[in-house]
């Protein structure tokens, strides 16, 4: 009767302390899933496209995965597809934020975007394609330069 007695105790603290762990902790390899997922590689982007399309299967990790896609310019400006890149790149710049190494990753975060673009533009030749890396450049450009001051000013991401 003991034994029997002793186990259930056990039993009943064990689910105590399970109780008193957060179910929400992001995993310890969190930072290292989240930098494979701003890189300006082509791989870099397909994992992301993948994750994003399965979040349900991250969200121990908590990340945010909420978009404005291109703020206040168009998603697809001249027809060309950059809602996508806008929208790693918001992951990028959110999740970093919340970590509080946004500074240390933003220079990073704006070339994976630029190189987003740039993949986007090889689906096109001629002046089609001269026009959509001249976009890119700009889209880019303006991230650069407006991304940290609209993040710090105001709490909105670029």
């Amino acid at each position: 009767m003991r034994r029997q007695l002793t186990a259930v105790t056990a039993a009943v603290a064990a689910g105590i302390v399970a109780l008193a762990t957060p179910a929400a902790a992001a995993p310890a390899d969190k930072p290292q899933v989240l930098s494979g997922w701003t890189q300006t590689s082509a791989a870099s982007h397909n994992s992301w496209v993948a994750a994003r399309a399965n979040q349900g299967n991250w969200s121990a990790y908590g990340f945010d995965w909420s978009t404005d896609y291109c703020s206040s310019s168009p998603d697809n400006p001249f027809g060309f597809p950059f809602q996508t890149s806008c929208a790693r790149h918001d992951f990028g710049y959110r999740n970093y934020k919340a970590a509080g190494s946004f500074s240390a990753n933003k220079a990073r975060l704006d070339d994976a975007f630029y190189a987003d673009l740039k993949r986007v533009c090889t689906a096109y030749s001629g002046a089609t394609r001269t026009s959509c890396d001249s976009t890119a450049w700009t889209y880019y450009q303006a991230v650069k330069v407006f991304g940290k001051s609209a993040v710090v000013d105001n709490g909105a991401v670029a």
